[in-house]
């Protein structure tokens, strides 16, 4: 065989390679190739969702966080991620969210009384909010996220024992901590360790991922100026 016929039939072979790899789906692994050169969030030995990964990367490489520290809401794995502005991982852990599954909340639910809330009007809603450390009516810290909606991220309440609001928490399921009026519980080591440092010294950015509609309807580099601004 000459030379000339063995390359040929070395780069048929690649293209064969190729097409078949594409075929069986293999190619997907071309996905991760941009990420080369790319700054990518550190969840370090997390278990995350892919939509959180991708959304994290998203916010970092982008820029999108602005240069302040950031949060990760995946709401289908009710699992909080909490990031130092340039990526790197403070903390995660279980919460508690609405009761009610949505990604809107009802037009001024923030002015109602919690009485007044119905089931199916308890969502937390998905979105980019800006966040800041504040304090309740009983003088306790909380971090607001969408103030107009009266939604914030608060150590966990467990003043009714009937909701089980800790034990939800440690349940393995994310199907029981669906328990709030829409508000992102944590437990009160993590507030106080993990959210309050991070947040401490200047506002922050929390991304609320929605469970009703893919992720890029809410965090795509298509929305990014609008986003940011």
């Amino acid at each position: 065989m000459s030379k000339a016929s063995a390359l040929r039939r070395v780069r048929l072979s690649a293209v064969g390679l190729l097409v078949i790899s594409a075929y069986f789906g293999l190619a997907h692994a071309v996905d991760e190739l941009p990420k080369q050169g790319l700054r990518v969030a550190q969840f370090e030995h997390e278990l995350a969702s892919p939509d959180a990964r991708q959304t994290a990367d998203w916010v970092l490489d982008s820029g999108n966080n602005v240069g302040l520290p950031f949060v990760i809401l995946d709401k289908k794995e009710a699992r909080v991620f909490v990031f130092h502005a340039d990526g790197r991982l403070r903390g995660a852990t279980p919460a508690l969210i609405g009761l009610a599954v949505g990604d809107d909340s009802v037009p001024g639910i923030g002015e109602k009384k919690l009485s007044a809330i119905r089931p199916e009007e308890r969502t937390t809603p998905a979105g980019r909010f800006v966040a800041s450390l504040d304090r309740n009516l009983k003088g306790g810290q909380i971090l607001w996220v969408d103030y107009d909606a009266a939604i914030s991220l608060h150590p966990v309440i467990t003043s009714n024992a009937k909701e089980r609001r800790a034990q939800r928490l440690a349940s393995p399921s994310p199907l029981d901590n669906r328990i709030s009026y829409g508000c992102i519980n944590v437990s009160a080591d993590f507030f106080k360790n993990v959210v309050s440092p991070a947040f401490a010294s200047s506002n922050g950015i929390v991304y609320v991922l929605p469970e009703t509609v893919p992720v890029k309807q809410f965090f795509s580099p298509k929305r990014v100026a609008s986003l940011a601004q």
